[in-house]
Order: C-alpha cells, then structure tokens, then sequence
C-alpha cells in the first residue's frame, strides 16, 4: 500500500490540518479515504457556512450600560453552535465558527472575509475572551461569529451592540 499525505490550508487559516490519502495496487492513484492522525474532518464547503438554527452570540461581560476601568475582560457568549479556529470545520452536524469583535464601528460586509484593523478584532484562535484597553468616554461593542474562513455564517450569528463607559 502506498500512501501520499496532503496538507491543506484555508487561505487565512491559523491551523492546517493534514489528511493521508490511501491507494493500492489495483486503483492506483485513487483516495479512498481521508484521515489524520486520529480525527477525521470533513472537506469544507465554500462560505458561507450554514449557522446553526436558533445561533446567537452574545456579550457575557461587561454589560450593557456599564461603566469599566480603562483595562477591561471581555467575555464572549455563544449558543447553539461551539468554538473552534479559524481554519477548522467540523461538519455540518458540529456548527462551530470563531469570535470577531466590532469596536467603534459598524458591521461589515457579510459576504465577505472579516476586515483585520484597530475596530476588527479577530480571534482566530478560538479564545472566548480578551482584555480591552479603551480611551475613556463612551464605546460600541458587538461580535460577529466566523466561519473557517472568516466570513460570517448564513445566517451571520452577530450579537446585540453594547455601549460602555470607559472612566478616566
């Protein structure tokens, strides 16, 4: 048996995840399988990925209305779907997508990639939370969950917007 190993990477993938391609002897050439080392993931379709039904982001702390000290934690908040990085698809029956927050500003275009400035932040990694420093005075706060590719799901999963207080 003969074995070929592929790696494959989203184009704005943090993780890559490697499948081994099998073939023997009578249909040379042809897979007829595709594993890793122990997890077998599907092939991604193109984006937008489906959200889940009943999906909703949402911002865990702080609350809407509050006054924060100018270095705060933001918790984010995720129902009917799960977390993983970006890069990662799990399958149409695991809906997962990953964390981008909006400070300042407005949604972005949802058919494409999420923009990677100072108001964009990206959470590629699957992290849940962060640490903000903000200017004092009033701010916006929303997230929008995205999919391996950064591009919000179909339906985007966006979560309500907040305004903070930031103390002097």
């Amino acid at each position: 048996m003969k074995t070929t190993t592929i790696s494959i990477l989203a184009a704005t993938a943090v993780a890559a995840v490697a499948f081994t391609a099998h073939s023997d002897d009578k249909k040379k050439g042809e897979a007829h399988s595709h594993k890793s080392e122990g997890i077998v993931l599907p092939m991604p379709p193109m984006s937008p990925i489906p959200s889940a039904k009943g999906a909703k982001a949402y911002i865990v702390q702080p609350r809407d209305g509050k006054t924060v000290k100018k270095k705060f934690k933001v918790v984010f908040g995720l129902k009917n779907m799960g977390v993983a990085p970006a890069g990662i698809y799990m399958g149409a029956d695991k809906p997962t997508g990953h964390h981008h927050l909006i400070i300042d500003s407005e949604l972005p275009d949802m058919k494409l990639p999420f923009p990677m400035d100072e108001k964009h932040l990206h959470f590629g990694g699957g992290q849940t939370e962060t640490t903000l420093e903000l200017s004092p005075g009033k701010h916006t706060l929303q997230l929008v969950l995205g999919d391996h590719a950064h591009i919000p799901h179909n339906p985007p999963v966006v979560s309500e917007k907040i305004t903070i207080t930031v103390e002097e």
